[in-house]
């Protein structure tokens, strides 16, 4: 195969991942809404997750699916279409079971997106935890991969310190500390001391309002379980 041919393959691969990375933020911006947030999720949850993967040097193909992973993570839900999602009141218990089915069924429909197989696994595992007790496999500890750790993570970051239907934002700190107290639980106490290394990045602030107004900037300083947060 000759220089210039390697050239037109490698100029339609990364037309192709533009193109499927463009497919990947409309699906995460309609999966936002569903779930209403107060404010784009997916992509927020996604910086995050990358500046925690790159202080442990994840490698740029592990990069780009972990970020693929968060902008689809919760397709599954949609692709459930349950009122209760969107709902401002606690889930019953019965909705608590079938809110776990949302993962397995968010891997399916990464797969119909065009997601890596990484990705759709990480998709699968994104609600894992650290001492087994997380779904749809009772992952434990190493067993789940760290990428998937790492959205487990900056996904319950993320969603607490956002507005949703059934609570307001928690601040920075108090987020942080629900952080703290699950590391070992629900997080993998090695990520919760990378993520808590972090330097000031927009994406580390809260959406708590405070004295009436919304925080724009980062702090410097749940419903039952972060884990069946909608």
């Amino acid at each position: 195969m000759t220089f210039t041919n390697l050239n037109h393959m490698s100029a339609i691969s990364s037309i192709n991942e533009t193109v499927a990375g463009e497919a990947f933020l409309r699906l995460a911006a309609t999966t936002d809404q569903f779930e209403r947030y107060a404010n784009p999720h997916a992509v927020r949850m996604a910086a995050i997750a990358d500046e925690i993967a790159k202080l442990v040097h994840v490698g740029g193909e592990d990069r780009r699916s972990l970020h693929a992973a968060a902008l689809l993570h919760d397709l599954g839900e949609t692709a459930m279409e349950r009122d209760y999602i969107s709902r401002p009141a606690e889930l019953t218990e019965e909705e608590r079971i079938d809110l776990t089915r949302h993962p397995v069924i968010g891997e399916q429909e990464a797969s119909r997106a065009g997601a890596t197989r990484a990705a759709q696994l990480l998709v699968r595992w994104h609600h894992e935890w650290w001492n087994g007790c997380g779904y749809p496999d009772a992952l434990r500890g190493d067993e789940i991969p760290l990428a998937a750790r790492i959205l487990r993570l900056a996904d319950s970051y993320t969603a607490l310190t956002d507005g949703r239907p059934f609570r307001p934002a928690l601040t920075a700190t108090e987020a942080r500390q629900r952080i703290i107290e699950c590391a070992g639980i629900e997080f993998d106490p090695r990520v919760v001391c990378l993520f808590l290394s972090l330097g000031v990045i927009p994406e580390l602030g809260s959406y708590a309002r405070t004295e009436g107004r919304a925080s724009e900037k980062p702090e410097t300083g749940y419903r039952v379980f972060s884990s069946f947060m909608k």
